[in-house]
């Protein structure tokens, strides 16, 4: 079969990344109800104003380290002035390192990763790793989780995983678009941009999604466009569609 340039993203599509925010954000809505007591704060409240400052400042600068504590900050702050209540510099402080200890958590493998891997690559297929976020961050991860090794030097961190960006990778290295795909969690970040550059997808969902990362596509896929439910349907998922053995879905 003619060997296929595979692109992973890798933020929950080879290992966990959002439950972490969640689970940060959870604990954050938490102390800002407690701290604002006796009034009534509440937590739906908290985290929808919070969401609201995170997803600005990806839209306007990309993805950016500073973001999610600095939402924290913009919250407390907001509702300081709501309640005419003086902000603490210690509160604010602890809430800085809060937003900032996302980055510290220990990362976790999605299931069948490094199967999915190693059967791709004994395959005789390419992989490739396009990640958003901060160069030294996506970089800890990668060498954490001993991924280096299935990548080589076909590894793109843009601040910002926008279609431009995605174009400007498969044009610099000469892709062969006919045999090159893109598998992600994301719509907004993986497979629009994956249509918009005439490129095969692989949808898969994340087990806990950001909202940034939901929006409806209304373009025909250009080439083969599949949901799958995991990683280890990638690898047989591909060589049926090479053989000619299965037909595309659409999401």
């Amino acid at each position: 079969m003619m060997p296929q340039q595979i692109i992973f993203d890798l933020d929950d599509t080879l290992i966990h990344c959002n439950k972490y925010f969640e689970k940060t954000m959870h604990q954050f809505a938490n102390l800002v109800s407690h701290w604002f007591m006796p009034h009534v704060v509440l937590y739906d409240e908290v985290r929808a104003v919070q969401h609201h400052y995170d997803l600005k400042a990806v839209k306007e600068s990309g993805f950016q380290r500073d973001h999610f504590p600095q939402s924290f900050i913009k919250t407390y702050h907001h509702f300081s002035k709501k309640f005419s209540r003086t902000p603490v510099r210690q509160e604010i402080l602890h809430l800085w390192e809060l937003g900032d200890s996302v980055y510290h958590q220990d990362f976790e493998a999605y299931p069948n990763m490094l199967d999915t891997l190693i059967e791709l690559k004994e395959a005789g297929h390419t992989l490739h790793l396009y990640t958003g976020g901060e160069h030294e961050i996506q970089y800890r991860k990668i060498e954490k989780m001993g991924l280096q090794s299935f990548f080589d030097e076909r590894i793109y961190v843009a601040r910002r995983k926008v279609t431009e960006f995605l174009e400007s990778v498969l044009t610099e290295y000469n892709f062969d678009r006919e045999h090159t795909w893109m598998i992600g969690n994301s719509l907004r970040t993986d497979i629009l941009p994956a249509f918009e550059t005439g490129i095969h997808a692989i949808f898969i969902p994340a087990e806990v999604e950001w909202e940034y990362n939901l929006v409806e596509i209304d373009i025909e896929p250009p080439r083969a466009f599949f949901k799958l439910s995991g990683l280890k349907e990638v690898l047989p998922t591909i060589q049926a569609h090479i053989s000619g053995k299965q037909t595309p879905k659409t999401q």
